[in-house]
Formats: C-alpha cells, structure tokens, sequence
C-alpha cells in the first residue's frame, strides 16, 4: 500500500509538502462538510424544536390573584375585607453573580440607581449584596436572607404578605430580575372584638376556615386570572408577546342583617354587664321583628376575629345551649288557649305548692299566699303550680307540637357554624315529671336564637317569620340579590297571639324599676332555671330576659341571657341590660314612642 502510496506521488510530480497540505485539506473538508450537515439539521429539521425551546425558557405564566368579598353590615360598614399584599419572591440563579452598582460610577449615572447601605458600599456580592440591601426594608436578619438566596432555582418566596409601600421601597432598589413581588392579600377585620367568632377567619392560602368565612367561602371566594408572556432577561414583559391572558373574578360581598352600630353597643353592655354582675357569661341576641333579620348578635367573650382563638371557637351565641327557664311558659300558654283548655280570663286559685295525682309536687319559685290569678295572672307571676294546674287537660301530644311550632327543638335555618338546635325529647320519652316540666321551661335545651324566635311569634301575631342574618350577596358586576327570607308560617291564632302579649305586657309591668325603657310599652317574660355547674350538680343559674319593644307596634325582639349573674333573677339581671338595649334601639331607630295601655286583660279576681 505505501509503496502504490509513492509510485501515485511520483508519477503526478508531488512532492512531501504537498502531500502534507493535501492531508490537511482534505481534513478540514471533511470537518466543514460534518458542520455543514450539523447547521443544515438544525435548521431544517430541528429548528422548530430549537426556537419552541428558547420560547419556553421565555415564557412566563403569571397568576393573577382575585380578591374574596367584603363582608358587611346592613349599612354597608366592612366588617371583613382583603388589602392588597405581596409576597417577596426572589431568583437565587440571579442572586448569585449579583454585583452592586457603586454610587457615583458611570454605570449608575447610566442606570439611573446604585446600590449603597447608609451611604456606603455594599461591601459583597451576589447573594450576600441582595441580603445586606433587603435586610432592612423587610426588616429580616441578612444572614438568613443570603442563605435563602445562595443557590439554584428560579423561586423562593422570601416574605409574605408585605404592604405595597415594602414593595414600593424594594422596587427602589434596582434588583431586577433577583428580586420582585407577587401580588397577594390580607384579611383584615373591623373592631377587635366585633363578631369576632362568628365571623371566623381564613386559613395561610385564604380560604375560610371558621365562622361565617367558612359557611360563605364558595360565595365569597373569586377565580383568579392569568397571563402568559415572554420575558426579558430582567423579567420585563417583552412587547407583544402576551399570548394568552383571563381577567381574574373577584368574590362576592355579602351584606349582613347585623347593624354594626347596635352590636358593638350590646357588645359593650354585654361585657359591663357579666362583669358587674360577676356572672360568667352573657349572650344578647336582637331581632327585627318586621323583616326576621338578626340586627345584633353577640356574647361577652373578647375574641378577636381572624385571630387563631377566632378559628379553633365557635360563636357562644349559637352554640351556647341552655333551659329557658319560665319563658317557656310562652309556648305552653299557647298550648292550653290554642286547644281550648282554658280562656286567658279563666279563674284559678293558685297555692304555693300542689301535689298531682301521680304524686308529683311542684311549687313556685317564691313562697306565697294561696292567690286568685287568671290565666294572665299565672303568666304575670311566673306560678309553676299555675300552669301545671292550668295544663290538666292539655295532652303531652299537644304540649310538644306547640313547642316545635314554636321552634324549640328546631334548626333556625340560619345556619350558623357551630349552632346547636338543642335537645328536645318526644312524648314517649318523658317521665311523668317531665311532661309537665316542660311547662315552665325545663327539661329541654335552646340557644339564645331559638328563645328569640319563638318570641317572636307572639310580636308577629302568632306568625313565625324565618330569621336572616345573610340581608344580600353582591356580584363583581354589581348585580345585587337579596338574601332575606320572606317565608312567614302561623303557629297560633292572632287572637291567642294578642292575649299573650297582653298578658306579657303585665309581666314586663312587674319589673318597670328595672326593665322598663322610658316612653315605650314593653310586652316580656323572665326565666330562672337551675342548671349544671361545674361540679356536675345543680348548682349554677340560668338569668334570661327576653321582651318585645314596643308592644304597641312591635319592631324588637332583644334577648339576653347570662349564666350565674348575682341577684339570680333573669327579671333583676338580665332585665337591666334588656333596658339599656332597648333605649339604644329606640333612639337609633327613631321609633315613635307607644300609647298608653288602656286594655289590660285582669291577672287577679
């Protein structure tokens, strides 16, 4: 081969350096002819994956938050709202071969900024630069902050939910492309103390954890937006690359029956109340009686809504349940005139204690004379022995059916995170004591909705109305819906209506030194009940009030409750703040004070 190799030279005259340059050609050739086939591939066949794949790296998909409705009050004061927040995101790919721009250098005339602390350099690089410059303004050990930003990725969310004037400041800075914020939001709440429980609170990724957050967060709850674009190097968009975007749709505002103003002032009497009373706690609930709305609602315990309590709790109002004590006569006076056992009129002689024929004995709360009292009078006097006497021929069937006519034992339909319907037995269940317990408001549960509900049958005329706490929900278009109920249901005659508030009226007379409200009739019962304590005995109090004010033209419901208050009596303690409740609503509302009472129904013969 090498001897054909040298007869081939020879014969064409070529010498060793040609021979050598030869080689060298026909290498490089070679390697030309290798790129040119490379370069022809790439753009022939695999240019479109090429360009697809810088377009990606580009690419950028940025979410773009909706903002959760506003909760409010029937006056459109915010109780619950979302501000604006970012969250600080930063680039450690960036961060990394960050060099500071040094004041009073060419590049910073140039650039328009430069990067000092307290005016003086930097004194570092890369991430440990960004740290010493962020430190501050996000008032952060910059030590921490280089370690979150000494290495690899493209995202580390730095700090969260910063106020746009943080934000405002970093943009100051200069770091573009390492540094930026992600719009957020913030749940914040009207008055600490304000609804605190019932108003709940949102978890980290703000969705409602708690209270009326969580029952509404599907309405309250947005859809958020997007756009995808491409990006420059210090993350600008690049005009016209914007292919594809979908505007964000915030979440509807819900309007609540709650008049702020009234709240906070049973929250404020509330709480002055069970602390000069030494009791443990109060609830107050108010109801317009006109409409079913809950204008206040509120309990003595200082939780802060939004809080971490505000989250792990449920509103006292509606979860706290309890014996009713004598205003349950309501519901049971209502039994014995509806199925025609007695007239309110009726005659009875009334003895302090009386034995039933099953052996059974019952008394009156306070010792007393054999009295003659109508069935009015029973009422007035809150006599035990009056109504066991008065309910002889009113059968277990019928004292239940009114009592559930009346809501006892029934779901407001409010519902309320945490509510308790309270515990209501059947007939079947009922000992021979029991049956007639019920008569004077023990041997079942409510809550202090349930209580103001079926005391508000006899303000609307023996109609029921649904109760409301939602008055309407309004839309990111403004369209409004109203959210009121306008479902009414008779539970009772009008006439029979009527006779109880009349009856009710002489109740609230007993206790004018300390329930009355100046200038307006008052149609009330009161209600003691023995309950458990913390030893597991009978030990502790229930004190309640509830009363219809005016009783002329009846606009409130208000009903107070509190556990072992001193003075006992709900008419003596829970009656005071009843009073200074309602003079509160009258002179809000501007409510024309009442006529005088000229129709007395007899309570003594």
């Amino acid at each position: 081969m090498k001897k054909r190799f040298q007869a081939f030279t020879r014969a064409h005259g070529l010498d060793g350096f040609m021979v050598k340059s030869l080689a060298v050609a026909l290498v490089l050739a070679v390697i030309a002819a290798i790129c040119l086939g490379r370069l022809a591939c790439v753009q022939l066949l695999e240019g479109r994956a090429t360009a697809q794949a810088a377009t990606n790296a580009r690419t950028a998909k940025i979410v773009s938050s909706a903002n959760r409705g506003k909760i409010l009050d029937a006056n459109g004061t915010v109780l619950a709202q979302s501000v604006e927040r970012y969250n600080i995101i930063g680039v450690p790919d960036s961060a990394t071969s960050f060099t500071p721009v040094a004041c009073g250098s060419k590049q910073a005339e140039s650039l328009g900024y430069c990067h000092e602390i307290d005016g003086k350099p930097v004194g570092a690089t890369g991430a440990a630069a960004v740290a010493r410059l962020l430190a501050p303004i996000l008032k952060m050990d910059a030590m921490e902050l280089g370690a979150m930003l000494n290495g690899t990725g493209q995202y580390v969310v730095i700090k969260k939910d910063v106020t746009p004037q943080v934000k405002r400041q970093i943009d100051k800075l200069g770091l573009y492309g390492i540094v930026y914020g992600e719009l957020s939001s913030e749940r914040v709440y009207a008055e600490n103390t304000l609804l605190g429980s019932l108003l709940g609170g949102v978890n980290d990724e703000g969705r409602g954890a708690a209270g009326l957050e969580q029952t509404l967060d599907k309405t309250l709850s947005g859809t958020d937006g997007y756009t995808v674009y491409q990006r420059g190097n210090g993350g600008e968009v690049i005009p016209g690359t914007v292919t594809e975007s979908k505007d964000a749709v915030n979440g509807k505002d819900v309007t609540l029956t709650i008049d702020a103003d009234v709240d906070w002032y049973v929250k404020k009497v509330l709480t002055e109340g069970v602390k000069s009373s030494n009791a443990q706690w109060g609830i107050a609930v108010v109801l317009d009686t006109q409409t079913g709305g809950i204008v206040a609602l509120e309990d003595s315990d200082q939780i802060k809504a939004g809080s971490d309590e505000a989250k792990l709790s449920v509103s006292r109002a509606v979860s706290q349940t309890f014996e009713p004590g004598s205003i349950g006569k309501v519901p049971a006076l209502a039994a014995i005139l509806q199925n025609g056992a007695h007239k309110i009129t009726d005659k009875f002689t009334v003895p302090y204690e009386y034995t039933k024929s099953n052996g059974q004995k019952f008394h009156d709360a306070v010792e007393h004379e054999t009295k003659h009292w109508t069935l009015a009078g029973i009422l007035q006097n809150s006599s035990n022995v009056g109504m066991v006497m008065a309910s002889e021929n009113v059968t277990s069937q019928q004292r239940y059916d009114m009592l559930t006519k009346f809501g006892i034992g029934q779901p407001t339909g409010l519902n309320l995170p945490g509510e308790s319907q309270g515990v209501l037995g059947t007939p079947e269940s009922w000992d021979g004591r029991t049956k007639d317990t019920i008569l004077f408001g023990q041997g079942y549960t409510v809550n202090a909705l349930q209580l103001t509900r079926a005391v508000s049958v006899i303000a609307n005329g023996g109609v029921m109305r649904q109760p409301s706490i939602i008055k309407s929900v309004t839309d990111a278009d403004g369209h409004v819906t109203d959210e009121t109920h306008g479902e009414a249901t008779r539970v009772i005659d009008e006439g029979v209506s009527n006779e109880i508030k009349n009856a009710m009226e002489s109740v609230a007379e007993e206790y004018k030194n300390t329930a009355s409200v100046n200038g307006y009739r008052v149609a009330a019962k009161t209600g003691t009940a023995e309950v458990v304590g913390s030893t597991g005995q009978l030990t502790s109090i229930i004190a309640d009030f509830s009363g219809i004010i005016p009783a002329d033209n009846p606009r409130y419901v208000v009903t107070v409750v509190m556990l072992d208050p001193d003075g006992m009596y709900g008419g003596t303690t829970s009656g005071k703040l009843f009073a200074q409740i309602g003079e509160f609503l009258m002179q809000k509302y501007e409510v024309p004070t009442s006529t005088p009472r000229t129709d007395a129904i007899p309570v003594e013969w």
